[in-house]
């Protein structure tokens, strides 16, 4: 199980605030109490999602068994904005769903101000684990729209905490528009009419992308001396984003070594090992550029966060 670090602190719920979870009174001691299957069993709001478990019995007995989970648990109201009846969906797409709802380790809601991202247990391209978003800003969320209701329901296999919504599988389009670090780099990614960026990402792919954050274009554009995204001419700009982005590969973290050549569309990435995650450009007067998120996990490829603007 793998969390990756926000890059800036969350803020936990306020006191005074109308959407902040209702908290569960109990003391982190699992002994004794019940399972994950049995606290969806017992609740009278999730029905339906004890049906759908119920559909494949590998994973009832994994949340009745051992282990450490935590299971994000849609009401029965979450199921019927579906529009589908659980035994009408289909066998692979629900358990896909269903595993996009369980992390395989224990996550209390106070982890949740310390991470951003987590990995679910359903898969993605080359069977990668994908990741959810989030946030408790104004209230817990997860993938800025499912919000968290109950938190931290013990179990003697982990933590239940009660959501208003289906999860809803991630692309990395959906997660660079729905995280605020990259509210620069979208509006490069739209800059022109004429640019497919958005697109082309938005397709099965898989695609790996090196994504500059806001703080990474204040510095492009201190650098050059203009004061917006579209003040960057046409082709240079779609020059330096394609040179971001990997076509046909889904590159995870664990899968880059030392002196490794990657491919953008735009030419050549060269990894640096030798003072953490770092990558080289073609531009050799840029220095070294870090890696400061990595393995966001889509449907459609994989994200890292970039500290600087890559410049071929």
């Amino acid at each position: 199980m793998i969390f990756l670090s926000a890059g800036v602190m969350l803020t936990a719920c306020s006191d005074d605030d109308d959407d902040e979870p209702t908290p569960t009174n109990n003391n982190n001691n699992n002994s004794g109490d019940p399972s994950i299957a049995e606290i969806v069993i017992n609740s009278n709001d999730h029905d339906s999602l004890e049906k759908a478990v119920l559909r494949f019995p590998d994973l009832a007995a994994t949340l009745s068994g051992s282990g450490s989970f935590t299971v994000f648990a849609p009401t029965n109201a979450a199921f019927a904005a579906l529009g589908s009846a659980v035994a009408d969906i289909d066998s692979t797409a629900l358990r896909n769903i269903l595993l996009y709802h369980v992390i395989g380790a224990e996550v209390r809601s106070t982890s949740l101000a310390d991470y951003t991202y987590a990995n679910t247990l359903s898969q993605g391209p080359n069977m990668e684990l994908l990741s959810l978003k989030a946030d408790v800003t104004g209230g817990a969320t997860i993938n800025n729209t499912a919000n968290i209701t109950t938190v931290d329901l013990d179990a003697s296999n982990g933590v239940v905490h009660v959501v208003d919504e289906v999860l809803t599988q991630q692309s990395i389009v959906d997660f660079a528009t729905k995280d605020d670090r990259f509210d620069s780099l979208v509006v490069a990614l739209t800059a022109y009419p004429s640019f497919t960026f958005v697109g082309t990402l938005s397709g099965s792919g898989p695609f790996t992308v090196f994504a500059p954050t806001n703080t990474a274009f204040v510095n492009l554009l201190s650098d050059l001396g203009a004061t917006r995204v579209s003040d960057i001419p046409e082709t240079t700009l779609a020059a330096v984003l394609s040179y971001h982005v990997v076509n046909g590969a889904n590159v995870q973290s664990d899968e880059l070594s030392q002196g490794q050549n990657i491919t953008t569309l735009g030419g050549t990435l060269t990894v640096d090992l030798t003072n953490g995650a770092q990558l080289m450009t073609s531009d050799t007067s840029q220095a070294a550029v870090d890696i400061i998120i990595t393995d966001v996990q889509g449907t459609n490829g994989v994200i890292h966060a970039v500290d600087e603007v890559l410049l071929p």
